[in-house]
């Protein structure tokens, strides 16, 4: 095939015109603005449309006094980073405590599901009624529990209650505008997850120890003759803080709330011994809320309208900057490859100068291959691992109904994942021509994860000296340890044994055997000059997402929006592989040919970016003062960081490689 250079007569032999193929493969990122459109569509329909469940699960219908029990999740604070069971109080507890058998997502949540001496039936009311055995006994509380208790209310615990598997809900209601004829009209509605455990006014701890229910139910369509059938849609509490000499019980376990304006809270004096009643109440209403839309009022908390603007905002902005990054590349490739490729009488007396000049070392080894193929090996695993969950997740197969679904998902996916982390490395491994490929597949199956349980199992002492339930249990541990040896171990042997005997990557030019001297590089070439230029433009891509992640992982939130996030992954992976063509493109012309490892760390700077944003969430958004909650942030941030420059450092890794053989596939060499 021909190869035409910048001008149509001079030609030479070169394969499969390849630098029309590196200016296709450039441009790719302007292409995909036209479906990146229709994505903007797609989302905004499916955003429009009501919600859907997963496949398989079936609604549960209820008869009139058919019992809806109430179970107990967890209590969690965002202050302590720290789940504790709902038994970890003293409240009331039934005859017998069953706990739910759990999936591997919820214990490793620290969810405890455990059933509740509520007796709460369908279409039921109850006015007040005395939870515990004793109805008008009261609760005794030593001088320990109110202590528990009261610092539980100091760190601003919430209880988190499920019925029918929808989690309960506190309304807070508030004025969006403070113009006096917005007051008037109408208020808007927000719900926090949970209810609070207590308050504080002053020095004084007050406990909510009367829960007013109130659930809503949706009449289904049937036949004339057959009995009616509910199924439950919202689940909303109302928590209030009654003193015992205001709540007057009966023998019955029946109660008597006082009005509003005349009852005084329930004091808990950590000093002394407590007396008080757990009452709750139960009120039914009828809704036009469908079943497969009852997930929608817990997952529009917050104003998407932002989500939108800053989402599209972002696309515009990265688009636009790589945009301009490929037409420089671009105009300044085909000047350098016309340049090359020149056949003038002048060129004898031309030295070589820029990239072509290091032809003879380009493809030289770097320094430890076998660690180098082994964490790009694991971020081949993150990679699949995680566009797999966004996509699935997309597609509403793991909703929040799914209790823990998404995480476990993530773990099995890593595990099976590793046969093609596996090949990746070991093909890889074969072409920088190392040969202890036993050696190198034990190090891609055990170098990142075995710093993520390292650091895991630390974190995990010091929750277990804290006896919160999120502590992974140790036979939760060991199975854990068994998938890892068991599963992703031998996959990741077996993709390294297929990868290390495929032909290795086809280099287009010869190594020289005497390295090359490199002359002495500017300021701005400096590594850590390159890790915070290159960093910039893919965490400007995604750093709105990621204030909404990191509001699900520490402030107990649900996270629903995957179509958002599938569209900022695919921004990312666009955004950091032409931030690193450009950064090895300038290395190259700079005469430095050590861009194997210098590549991968460049590539991953975006993950300094996150450490800096996770320093500044900490420091703005959470009211963390301890010192074991402030260690579980970090060191979770650390294994979140790690994770997130394996995996941009392994897709700008990949860019850059193909971009090389491209570049010198397209010249010719003497």
């Amino acid at each position: 095939m021909a190869l035409v250079g910048g001008r149509g007569r001079h030609r030479t032999l070169c394969p499969a015109e390849p630098d029309q193929a590196i200016i296709w493969w450039l441009v790719l990122p302007q292409a995909s603005l036209a479906w990146l459109r229709y994505l903007l569509v797609l989302l905004s329909l499916l955003h429009g449309t009501d919600s859907f469940y997963v496949p398989g699960v079936a609604p549960i219908n209820f008869h009139r006094n058919d019992p809806v029990e109430i179970k107990a999740v967890k209590l969690t604070s965002s202050r302590t980073q720290l789940p504790y069971e709902y038994y970890s109080l003293p409240f009331c507890q039934p005859t017998k405590i069953t706990y739910k058998a759990e999936n591997l997502g919820e214990v490793l949540r620290g969810d405890r599901i455990v059933n509740t001496p509520f007796q709460v039936s369908m279409s039921v009311e109850k006015k007040c009624e005395v939870l515990c055995n004793f109805p008008n006994k009261p609760v005794t509380l030593t001088v320990e529990q109110s202590k528990l208790i009261a610092e539980r209310i100091r760190e601003d615990y919430y209880v988190h209650l499920i019925a029918d598997n929808l989690p309960v809900a506190t309304r807070l209601e508030f004025y969006s505008n403070r113009e006096e004829e917005e007051k008037k009209k109408e208020k808007d509605v927000q719900f926090e997850h949970g209810y609070r455990l207590g308050f504080m006014d002053g020095n004084k701890f007050y406990l909510h120890n009367h829960l007013s229910f109130i659930l809503y139910y949706h009449r289904e369509d049937v036949e004339e003759n057959q009995e009616p059938t509910y199924r439950v849609v919202r689940f909303e509490v109302i928590p209030q803080s009654i003193k015992l000499e205001d709540l007057k019980a009966d023998e019955k376990g029946m109660c008597t709330l006082p009005e509003a304006t005349g009852s005084a809270p329930q004091e808990i004096d950590p000093s002394k011994e407590n007396q008080m009643l757990f009452t709750y109440s139960v009120h039914w209403e009828e809704s036009d809320i469908k079943w497969a839309s009852r997930w929608d009022t817990y997952l529009t908390m917050s104003d998407v309208q932002i989500h939108w603007f800053s989402i599209i905002n972002s696309v515009v902005v990265v688009f636009f900057l790589s945009g301009i990054l490929s037409m420089i590349i671009i105009r300044t490739l085909r000047k350098d490859i016309a340049n090359y490729n020149k056949e003038d009488d002048i060129e004898d007396t031309m030295e070589e100068s820029g990239w072509k000049l290091v032809h003879g070392d380009v493809f030289r080894p770097p320094q430890y291959p076998m660690i180098l193929s082994s964490l790009l090996g694991s971020g081949i695993q993150l990679f699949c691992m995680i566009l797999i969950v966004i996509f699935v997740a997309m597609l509403g197969m793991l909703s929040p109904s799914s209790r823990g679904a998404l995480m476990t998902t993530a773990c099995f996916l890593f595990m099976f994942m590793g046969v093609f982390g596996g090949f990746f490395a070991g093909r890889l491994y074969r072409t920088l021509k190392g040969h202890r490929w036993k050696k190198g597949a034990f190090c891609t199956a055990t170098l990142y994860p075995g710093v993520v349980f390292g650091i895991c199992f630390v974190l995990n002492c010091f929750i277990w000296g804290k006896h919160s339930s999120g502590a992974v249990p140790f036979p939760t541990m060991v199975a854990l340890l068994c998938m890892w040896f068991g599963i992703s171990l031998p996959l990741v042997y077996l993709g390294y044994y297929f990868g290390f005997r495929k032909q290795p990557y086809d280099n287009p030019v010869r190594t020289n055997q005497i390295p090359r001297q490199i002359p002495e590089q500017r300021w701005y070439m400096n590594k850590f000059v390159g890790i915070l230029m290159a960093g910039i433009l893919p965490f400007g891509a995604m750093f709105i997402e990621l204030f909404f992640i990191f509001s699900a992982i520490w402030e107990n939130q649900f996270y629903y929006l995957f179509g958002f996030l599938f569209l900022v992954f695919i921004i990312l992976v666009v955004s950091c592989s032409q931030i690193s063509i450009v950064m090895v493109y300038f290395q190259l012309c700079a005469e430095d040919y050590r861009w194997w490892w210098r590549t991968f760390l460049v590539s991953g700077g975006s993950a300094f970016y996150v450490l800096i944003y996770a320093i500044f969430y900490f420091v703005n958004k959470l009211d963390i003062v301890e010192f074991i909650p402030s260690l579980l942030y970090f060191g979770y941030t650390a294994l979140m960081v790690l994770s997130f420059w394996l995996l941009t450092g392994t897709i700008g890794f990949y860019a850059a490689y193909m971009f090389v053989r491209k570049i010198y596939a397209a010249v010719k060499i003497d």
